[in-house]
């Protein structure tokens, strides 16, 4: 969805008394570690929104080979996922600014981040939200699928 459309959920969903979660990420190559952040993330609220990085900005981030999978499909993926509520594209190297116009009443992040480096932590705390970090499976991530595939070869 846009980030007007989020955004006009978000209102309608707070108006019936809803809590909103928010995550964000790259999501490429959804593995069984993806998944189960994002339910775990989803049982903190009501509804939750993704914030997905575009091909642009995870080249800004990551380098130029990735992503593998393209924003759209990713977008459409993580939007099949029955815990999700909905899912945002955003081309900034950080989702600062749709944190801002969302202001989700909880945001959560994988607890390989510190909690002072989350981006938006400040928007949700003046607000009286939260922050949640959450522990990712050991052994899952989308590098780590890369790697395997790369040593196959």
């Amino acid at each position: 969805m846009t980030r007007e459309g989020a955004v006009d959920l978000v209102a309608r969903l707070r108006a019936a008394g809803k809590t909103i979660v928010f995550t964000n990420g790259v999501f490429d190559l959804l593995h069984v570690g993806h998944l189960r952040y994002l339910q775990q993330a989803r049982t903190l609220g009501d509804a939750l929104i993704v914030g997905l990085n575009s091909d642009r900005s995870v080249r800004a981030n990551k380098g130029p080979q990735r992503p593998i999978t393209p924003e759209a499909e990713r977008a459409e993926v993580l939007a099949a996922l029955s815990c999700v509520d909905g899912v945002v594209i955003f081309d900034e190297e950080t989702p600062h600014d749709l944190i801002a116009a969302i202001q989700p009443d909880a945001l959560v992040k994988g607890a390989d981040w510190a909690e002072d480096a989350i981006v938006g932590r400040d928007i949700v705390e003046a607000r009286g939200g939260r922050v949640v970090r959450v522990a990712l499976e050991a052994g899952q991530s989308t590098s780590a699928i890369i790697g395997k595939i790369r040593a196959m070869k």
